[in-house]
């Protein structure tokens, strides 16, 4: 339902997160401020022992800076309650003694119709479960008695039977009182062409019922006793209840286990998941006889960051993996992702914890491959790359693959993982001196760089990273309301030196607390509180670095609009250098496959081609700073262009 304008900032302003949040961590006294609203804690979305949790309650948001988990007292209570926009809605809401709006006219109907086709579902399925006692389902009963499942798992699962029989069910109904167009919309029945009597749309099939995250049946899956039926699994069709693409079978019983496990698994059909959950996976889902949505997969990253996808061991479950990887890298962000459990062939999960256990089927999970590795099976499996042109596809193929993830940090380490998988395949063995060893065996190639290849670019990048970093520090340092407007890039800044990492931390929870001063005092105090939370004396670690020390753009006297496009412009050279330093690692591969002097010289013009590319875009030349889209087809362009070959 839509909410009335501004009942949402009137929520929001009446809740304290420190307190919401409260109920879920143990606040750090050392670094919190109660009296400010600055509040630091072990983040409750990972497992850590320092207090990487910041809580804002005057702006309302927290911040992780492990696993960069954001958001307000709405999303906080999504995360940790399991629970959808609505029921947060309705819990913050309850703690801040305020009413959830009632619905319009129009709204109130669509919810009256869906409550009377629940009613319809409720009645189909205590009728189902009661045909099951019956003579004519013993076949199913015997059916389900040889997979295994008895009668607590019957009565947990509602499981029932539909007699092979045209209008049972609709009589039942309708003597029950239930309008035949109701049961008709409920997807019960079927009404013939001509307008005649409706017909029961299950016969003859083992009857599954499948209930929402609220726990009301939206629809029915049915299996059929008939082996030469048209279908042997047949699920409702849409109705105004039932959204198969918006529906997970066991969606609410998994959800509250998945926050308790911490883990979800995904699974193929009912039956995977009872036997999941009769070997204590009660953490399980299975889509509904299609191939995963878009919608399901935001459902199951709600219920845990990373879902483990266990599909058959066959052809088809393979190719369902595969095709899944398409659907989710464009939504691929960090701390949600997935894992790929792929069962041992011909097997499927009710299959391995029956002959194996399940034991092995956890061996199993834990096992899962990450989504990076089952890509570069995709890619690679089952081919040869023995010429340039081949390499040549298979790189564009993985650059086309990795391009689809929108988040450039992801983009990065993925792109990583995928050189290193292609070093590997390309660059496993190197023979001693042009040929085979002298046992006739291949040796391992050098893995270090040559002496004179040290100050290539990669192996500069650290120290020049850390310049960077120290320059962005002391300029935010000596500029803290600067500091302010550049506060989201400061949050994703790639900084790889562990003591500026924490200067940066520090910096970014001690901003709020200094931004009601001016001039000296804003800046004595942000230092002051720097030093107290990181633990190191944050001038002394910049200035120790005699680039940044001379730079005068960063200094407290300097102009405020200078010290702005500095800053700016050390931020956009640290993500450019991180953002290309895998295209150059790769390029090293692809030149020699080992450092050498004529290599440094090519890795210098890379390098000198980037920072001039950095400053165009600085300028105003090509693009502006906060163009990340400009910038990253710039840094492609270089790449295209093969700016490390000599010409």
């Amino acid at each position: 339902m839509s909410l009335p304008s501004g009942f949402l900032d009137d929520l929001r302003e009446r809740l304290s997160l420190t307190q919401v949040v409260g109920r879920k961590v143990v606040w750090d006294n050392k670094k919190s401020n109660p009296g400010k609203g600055d509040m630091w804690a072990p983040c409750p979305f990972h497992q850590e022992k320092t207090a990487s949790f910041h809580v804002d309650d005057r702006k309302g948001f927290y911040y992780c800076f492990g696993c960069h988990a954001k958001g307000d007292a709405i999303s906080f209570v999504r995360e940790t309650e399991n629970v959808g926009f609505m029921e947060a809605i309705e819990i913050l809401a309850r703690e801040a003694g305020m009413a959830v709006p009632k619905a319009t006219p129009q709204e109130q109907a669509r919810a009256d119709k869906r409550k009377t086709l629940a009613d319809v579902m409720e009645a189909a399925v205590k009728f189902y479960r009661l045909q099951l006692r019956t003579a004519r389902a013993s076949e199913a009963r015997a059916y389900l008695e040889r997979r295994g499942l008895p009668e607590t798992t019957l009565e947990r699962f509602e499981i029932g039977f539909a007699p092979d029989a045209r209008t049972v069910l609709f009589e039942h109904l309708v003597e029950k009182g239930f309008p035949a167009e109701q049961i008709v919309e409920a997807g019960l029945c079927i009404r013939p062409d001509d307008g005649g009597r409706p017909y029961d749309r299950f016969r003859g099939r083992i009857m599954f019922p499948i209930r929402d995250a609220r726990g009301r049946c939206i629809a029915f899956g049915g299996r059929a006793m008939d082996p030469n039926a048209r279908a042997k699994y047949l699920n409702s069709p849409e109705t105004p209840l039932f959204d198969k693409g918006r529906s997970l079978y066991n969606h609410g019983p998994a959800r509250e286990a998945a926050g308790k496990a911490g883990a979800l698994i995904v699974a193929e059909g009912y039956m995977d998941v009872i036997a999941l959950a009769q070997a204590g996976f009660d953490h399980a889902v299975a889509p509904l006889g299609t191939a995963i949505t878009e919608n399901q997969l935001m459902m199951m990253w709600r219920m845990c960051g990373e879902p483990v996808i266990a599909l058959d061991g066959d052809k088809a479950g393979v190719g369902a993996a595969m095709r899944l990887i398409d659907l989710a890298l464009p939504l691929l962000e960090p701390g949600k992702s997935l894992r790929f459990c792929i069962m041992p062939e011909g097997m499927d999960p009710d299959d391995v914890i029956k002959e194996q256990g399940a034991a092995a089927m956890q061996k199993l999970l834990d096992q899962a491959q990450p989504m990076v590795e089952l890509l570069w099976q995709r890619e690679t499996e089952g081919k040869v790359f023995d010429s340039p042109e081949r390499r040549a596809a298979l790189d564009a193929a993985l650059r086309a693959a990795l391009g689809k993830i929108r988040d450039p940090g992801l983009r990065r380490h993925y792109g990583e993982a995928i050189n290193e998988l292609r070093r590997a395949l390309f660059y496993p063995a190197r023979p001693k001196g042009g040929g085979f060893g002298g046992k006739g065996k291949w040796n391992k190639a050098p893995l270090g760089p040559t002496p004179g290849t040290k100050a290539s670019l990669l192996a500069q990048q650290d120290g020049e990273g850390r310049v960077r970093e120290s320059a962005i520090l002391l300029g935010c340092l000596n500029h803290p309301d600067l500091a302010e407007g550049f506060e989201t890039r400061l949050e994703r800044a790639p900084f790889r030196s562990p003591d500026l990492r924490d200067i940066l931390a520090a910096l970014l929870a001690a901003l709020p607390d200094v931004l009601d001063m001016d001039g000296e005092a804003q800046r004595a105090a942000l230092l002051e509180k720097v030093a107290k939370r990181s633990g190191f004396d944050p001038l002394q670690k910049c200035l120790s670095i005699g680039q940044t020390r001379i730079n005068p753009y960063l200094q407290a006297s300097a102009d405020k609009e200078l010290a702005r496009h500095a800053i700016s412009e050390e931020l956009a050279k640290l993500d450019a250098a991180h953002g290309i330093e895998a295209e150059i690692r790769d390029a090293e591969e692809e030149i020699t496959g080992v450092a050498d002097e004529g290599l440094t010289w090519r890795l210098d013009q890379a390098r000198e081609a980037m920072n001039r590319s950095v400053k165009d875009t600085l300028n105003g030349e090509s693009g502006s700073v906060e163009d990340e889209s400009y910038l990253s087809e710039a840094l492609q362009k270089l790449i295209d262009d093969q700016i490390w070959k000599k010409k």
